[in-house]
């Protein structure tokens, strides 16, 4: 792969249920199968030099599903905290958040905070994991606090531009991504980072994700670097 240089990439992980129901298994095993599969791509990441690394983990919509099916999302998410967090601390990778966190199964909660605070003093790349995170979810956040922080101020609501509005999404300092990727072959943005992906490149691949590591993240990254970024200018 020619010398591409990616900051930030974002991945909707898809296809855990039908990973697993195609080898007659349940669905649980899909999920914990993609858990592990984060490790591969985060250490793919780190050697193609990714800064930050943003996955879709539990969606704000992912509460509709079986009461079962989201235990056991909430007991994993305590798994990988308790699995990773050595190997996160050793190869010194932040771990962030975005999302409505404060709605988490309050185990899974407690865990995620410690580990976010072990690590925060890390710096050889970021995991940012979308908890409970939606879209418009994020953008409502946002203006309800502009509008708390303006109302306890007493003055009037200012101008709004693109830059101030970014200032009160979840995660403002880190910057939009470069890639989006969505496995499984689904052609859509699923309430995912609505603001942040205006100009962010997309690479659908069929691949479920338990079945997508290193090869599969360097073929979206040498894709990405065929592509001619203009963000909405003409040359």
């Amino acid at each position: 792969m020619k010398n591409v240089k990616v900051r930030h990439v974002a991945i909707i992980m898809d296809g855990n249920g039908r990973w697993a129901e195609r080898r007659g298994l349940p669905k649980v095993e899909g999920h914990r199968q993609g858990a592990r599969q984060v490790t591969e791509v985060l250490k793919a990441a780190q050697e193609y030099g990714v800064e930050f690394l943003t996955l879709y983990a539990f969606s704000t919509e992912n509460w509709k599903r079986p009461v079962a099916e989201v235990t056991a999302l909430m007991g994993l998410l305590e798994e990988f905290i308790d699995d990773k967090l050595p190997e996160l601390m050793k190869n010194g990778i932040r771990l962030r958040t975005i999302g409505r966190t404060e709605d988490l199964f309050p185990g899974a909660r407690k865990k995620l905070l410690h580990a976010i605070e072990m690590t925060e003093k890390n710096n050889g790349g970021t995991l940012n994991l979308a908890l409970n995170y939606g879209g418009r979810a994020e953008i409502v956040d946002a203006v309800n606090k502009m509008a708390a922080e303006m109302t306890e101020k007493g003055g009037r609501f200012p101008k709004v531009t693109e830059e101030s509005f970014r200032n009160y999404l979840y995660a403002s300092d880190i910057p939009d991504p470069d890639l989006l990727i969505r496995t499984s072959g689904e052609l859509r943005l699923s309430n995912f980072l609505l603001w942040e992906l205006s100009y962010s490149e997309m690479y659908v691949t069929d691949t479920l994700w338990p079945d997508f590591g290193k090869k599969e993240f360097g073929e979206a990254l040498e894709a990405y670097g065929q592509r001619d970024r203009r963000f909405g200018g003409r040359k």
